[in-house]
Parts: C-alpha cells; sequence; structure tokens
C-alpha cells in the first residue's frame, strides 16, 4: 500500500485558483516575447501556423519584433505587451513565444490589478517560470507550465495541451513509451528517490528560474505543494547548489512531494571522476526530505513535454513517475 502525503491543514482549507475560460476553435490568442528575442521573421511565421493549425487566431503583441541586446525590446516595453494583452477582450489566451532570460525584470511593470481582473491562461516555459511563479502568488488563477509558441509541438506535446486547455480534463500524465532497438528502454524511465503518493497544489517550472526568485515577493507559498522543476545546461554542482538554496530557504521542508522532470545537457564539461551525477545530487536532496519524489517525468527543454497547469491539486505516484489532474484547469 502507498503512503499518501497529503497538504497540512492549512494549505487544504486555502482557496483554490480561478479558472481561465477553456480555449475553443477560433478563439484569438495573443503572442508575446517577455524575454528573449526572435530575430527571423521566417521562424514567427512558422509560430503564426502552429497556432492555426490548433484552431486558433494568433495576433501579435505590438512589440513583438523588438530587440533590445538580448532582450525582445526595453522592460517597460515587454511588460506594456503583456498588460495590453490581458487587457484586450478579444485575446482568450496568452503564448509565450520562446523563453531566454527577462521575464523577472518586469514583474514589477505588471498591472497586477489589471490581470487579476482578466484571467486568461498563460502557456509557456523556461523562463516563463518567473511569470508563471509571480501569477500563482500576484494573480491568483491558474497558468500552464507547457511548450511554447514557437516549440516544435509533436503529436504527444499536442494532445498533452489539447487535454488540459480545451477539454477541461484531468488526464494523468505519464512518459512517452520507448521504442529502441534493445532489451531495456531507456526512454521514458524514472528514478524514485521516495516512494508513495502525494496530493497537493502544482507548483514549480524552471530550477534556475526559481531560485532566482527567491527572497523577492514573486514566488507563492510552497506549503503542502507538489514541485515540479527541470533544467537545461547546468553542472551538476549548480543544480546542488539551486536545490541547497532552496533547502535552506525553508522550501524544500514545506513540500508534499517532488517530480524532477529533464535535465537537459546538464552533465560535467568534461571527466569528472569522483563527481557527481545529477541523480546522484537529487538523491542526497530529496531522499532525505521523506516525501515521494522521483527524476525523469517527461516536461523540460525537450522536444515531446506535457502541460502542467499552476495552482491546481494533483496526485503524484513518486514508483510509477506520474501525476494525475484531480481538477480541471479552466472552466
Amino acid at each position: 500500500m502507498l503512503a499518501a502525503h497529503t497538504p497540512s491543514a492549512m494549505a487544504a482549507t486555502a482557496p483554490g485558483p480561478i479558472k481561465p475560460r477553456r480555449l475553443r476553435e477560433g478563439d484569438t490568442v495573443g503572442l508575446i516575447e517577455p524575454a528573449g528575442f526572435t530575430d527571423d521573421a521566417f521562424d514567427l511565421d512558422l509560430v503564426e501556423d502552429t497556432i492555426r493549425a490548433m484552431g486558433l487566431k494568433p495576433k501579435r503583441a505590438p512589440h513583438l519584433i523588438d530587440r533590445f541586446g538580448y532582450l525582445a525590446g526595453k522592460d517597460a516595453d515587454r511588460a506594456s505587451d503583456v498588460n495590453a494583452m490581458f487587457a484586450d477582450p478579444a485575446i482568450s489566451a496568452i503564448f509565450a513565444v520562446r523563453g531566454g532570460w527577462g521575464c523577472a525584470r518586469i514583474l514589477p511593470l505588471l498591472d497586477w490589478r489589471k490581470i487579476r481582473s482578466n484571467p486568461k491562461l498563460l502557456i509557456g516555459f523556461s523562463d516563463i517560470t518567473a511569470l508563471h511563479l509571480a501569477f500563482a502568488a500576484k494573480a491568483g488563477f491558474t497558468t500552464i507550465h507547457g511548450p511554447n509558441a514557437s516549440s516544435s509541438w509533436g503529436q504527444y506535446s499536442w494532445d498533452a495541451f489539447r487535454a488540459v486547455a480545451f477539454d477541461a480534463g484531468t488526464p494523468t500524465l505519464t512518459n512517452p513509451q520507448g521504442h529502441e532497438d534493445r532489451l531495456a528502454q531507456r526512454i521514458g524511465r524514472v528514478r524514485t528517490f521516495g516512494t508513495g503518493v502525494a496530493r497537493g497544489r502544482l507548483l514549480g517550472g524552471n530550477l534556475t528560474v526559481l531560485a532566482a526568485l527567491m527572497g523577492t515577493p514573486w514566488l507563492p507559498d510552497f506549503a503542502g505543494a507538489i514541485l515540479f522543476i527541470e533544467d537545461i545546461g547546468e553542472a551538476p554542482y549548480r543544480i546542488d547548489r539551486m536545490l541547497t538554496q532552496l533547502k535552506l530557504g525553508g522550501i524544500l521542508d514545506k513540500l508534499a512531494g517532488v517530480a524532477f522532470g529533464q535535465c537537459t545537457d546538464c552533465g560535467a564539461a568534461g571527466p569528472s571522476y569522483g563527481g557527481f551525477t545529477v541523480s546522484e545530487v537529487l538523491q542526497q536532496h530529496l531522499a532525505p526530505l521523506g516525501i515521494p519524489a522521483f527524476q525523469g517525468g517527461q516536461f523540460g527543454h525537450v522536444a515531446n513535454q506535457y502541460s502542467l497547469p499552476l495552482g491546481i491539486q494533483a496526485e503524484m505516484d513518486a514508483t510509477t513517475g506520474t501525476i494525475r489532474l484531480l481538477e480541471p484547469a479552466v472552466s
């Protein structure tokens, strides 16, 4: 019998999130670049065709093609685009075209009263984590950690997103089955650090972005939450450093469970005899928590990933590496 880890009594009685309206075919959705820029017009054409293939109508934010250094325009302009999309009654949801860096810079410039008054799905991942976490803390409605508009959107990603955003479903999110020419499949495997089933509010995103928001007012309360995290291009010692920061900051000790997704290109730069792997670092940090925890969920900087709604109640099975949504993310 699997042990169940549930949120604290305080977290359990907290009001649930506001549910944005589900997407419907024919809806107009906004395209924003709150972080890095896209410098190829062909890429933006492809993004718009992807949105149309979903049965939706794309609308570019006014500053979508701006550039300011490595950012997609100046902070005030990128923030203005976010504010405008939430204020526009013709816009049903907002897709981030890409991540990069820069979302945290615009958080103080967002019109939180306007955003709270116009709940709409915000979709994206990577640096968009800063917006997701800030929305969870300040806006109180569901957002979706899922592919950016410029992601490849294979069938696996599309089916997962459609089930959550269009169908208002409560799917069980599972890894794709491997079809390698080998006796034991490597694709889709999970590693369990703490067995059992956890129930709680889904919160998380990119580990680097989350750690960078520590000590700011832009993080939600993680008490009783299921934390999902992923990363890219980080050496094991940096993953260690950031998890240590979450531990010292009191976040890890509040959690009901942890799901670590994909850590793309996170190996040591060269031979590291005697060094730790990412899995060993996770073992050191997660196993002592005594809560359900696993590595290998199909989310992060990978071609196919499932969509994780922040703020809703979910159930995570650390042995099978699955996450079951307990309520719809949309109304």
